[in-house]
C-alpha cells in the first residue's frame, strides 16, 4: 500500500507574500486595538483622577496659611447674626447642653429678666457648659461682637435690648457693666440687694458686676509718671502704700473680687503669706492670675511693696 503525496499550502509566490504580511500585520492590529481599548476603559475607573490638577493641589496644600492684616486698618465688625451663625448656633440652634434655644421665648425669659449686662458677661466669661466667648478668642471676635450676638439672640426671643456701644478707636472698649454707662453703679446696686429674677442668676449678676467694676477701675487707673532713676524713696512708706492701695489695689482687694485676698481678711491672706514676703512682692510686681503687673499702674517698685505691706499689716 502506498501513501498519497502531501501538498504544501503555499504553492505560489503571491501566497507566500500574503502569508508573511498577514503574520506581521494581524498581531500589530490586535495590539493597537487592545491598547486603545485599555486606555479608554480605565479612564472612569477608581483612582484614575489621582493625578488631576485638583487632586495634586489638595495633596500638596500647606498645613497652615499666613493671614496678613494691616494693623492700622479700621476693623470691620461682624453683625450679631453673623457671629450667631458662626459660633453660637452650634448649641443655641438646637438647645444642646442646656443652652436656651434660639427664638424660644420660654427658654430665654429668665435670662432676659437678668438683664443684658449679665447675659453679656456670662457670654464673655462662660457659664455652665458654655465656654468663655463660645470657645473663641478676642482675636476672633471682640467683646463688642459677642455683645451684638447676645442682643441678636435675646431680641429674637422677645427682648428689646439695644446693641452695645460701638468701640471708638483710641478709647477703651465698654464692657458688660459699661454698656449701661455705670460699671460702679451696677456693682453698687447688686451689693445693695436689688431683687434679681432668680437667686442663681442674681448671684451670678452680682459677681459679674463686681468683676466688671473691678476691671473697669483697673483700666482707668491714673498712670503717674515713674520716678526718675536714683530718686529717693517716699519719706513715709506707710502713707505711700496706703495711697497706692486706695488708688489702685482696692478695685479688687476691697471686695475680694477676681479671687483677690480681701483687705483685712486674715484667713485669705494667711494662705498667701505661707510664701516668703519676697514671693508676695514678686506677685504684686509682675502679676499673678487675673492681677496685672503692679495692678495695672506704673508705680515704683518701692511703692508697690509698700502697698503690699499696708495690706499685709491690715490682715494681722
Amino acid at each position: 500500500m502506498s501513501e498519497a503525496p502531501h501538498g504544501a499550502p503555499i504553492k505560489t509566490p503571491g501566497q507566500l507574500i500574503a502569508a508573511v504580511i498577514a503574520g506581521f500585520a494581524v498581531p500589530i492590529i490586535i495590539i493597537i486595538l487592545l491598547a486603545y481599548y485599555v486606555d479608554n476603559s480605565t479612564r472612569t475607573g477608581a483612582g484614575t483622577d489621582g493625578l488631576s490638577d485638583a487632586a495634586v493641589d489638595a495633596r500638596t496644600a500647606p498645613l497652615a496659611k499666613v493671614d496678613i492684616r494691616d494693623a492700622n486698618a479700621p476693623r470691620v465688625y461682624k453683625t450679631g447674626e453673623e457671629v450667631y451663625k458662626a459660633v453660637c448656633s452650634a448649641c443655641h440652634a438646637s438647645g444642646a447642653a442646656g443652652a436656651p434655644k434660639f427664638t424660644n421665648a420660654g427658654d430665654w425669659a429668665a435670662r432676659i429678666a437678668a438683664g443684658f449686662d449679665t447675659l453679656w458677661h456670662n457670654a464673655l466669661t462662660g457659664k455652665g457648659a458654655m465656654p468663655a466667648r463660645g470657645g473663641t478668642s478676642p482675636d476672633d471676635y471682640s467683646d463688642y461682637e459677642i455683645g451684638l450676638a447676645v442682643a441678636y439672640m435675646a431680641n429674637n426671643a422677645g427682648a428689646k435690648f439695644e446693641d452695645p456701644p460701638k468701640p471708638v478707636p483710641g478709647q477703651p472698649a465698654a464692657g458688660p457693666a459699661g454698656a449701661s454707662g455705670a460699671a460702679a453703679a451696677s456693682g453698687t446696686e447688686a451689693a445693695s440687694g436689688a431683687t434679681p429674677a432668680s437667686g442663681a442668676e442674681g448671684a451670678s449678676g452680682a459677681a459679674g458686676a463686681q468683676a466688671a467694676a473691678a476691671m473697669a477701675a483697673m483700666a482707668n487707673v491714673p498712670q503717674s509718671a515713674a520716678p526718675a532713676s536714683g530718686a529717693a524713696q517716699s519719706a513715709d512708706a506707710s502713707q505711700a502704700g496706703k495711697a497706692l492701695y486706695q488708688q489702685v489695689c482696692q478695685a479688687c482687694h476691697a471686695a475680694g473680687v477676681l479671687n483677690a485676698p480681701k483687705f483685712g481678711d486674715k484667713e485669705a491672706w494667711a494662705a498667701r503669706l505661707k510664701d516668703p514676703i519676697d514671693t508676695v512682692y514678686n506677685y504684686a510686681l509682675h502679676g499673678k492670675g487675673a492681677m496685672p503687673p503692679k495692678g495695672g499702674s506704673n508705680a515704683s517698685d518701692a511703692d508697690v511693696k509698700a502697698a503690699v505691706d499696708y495690706m499685709v499689716n491690715a490682715a494681722k
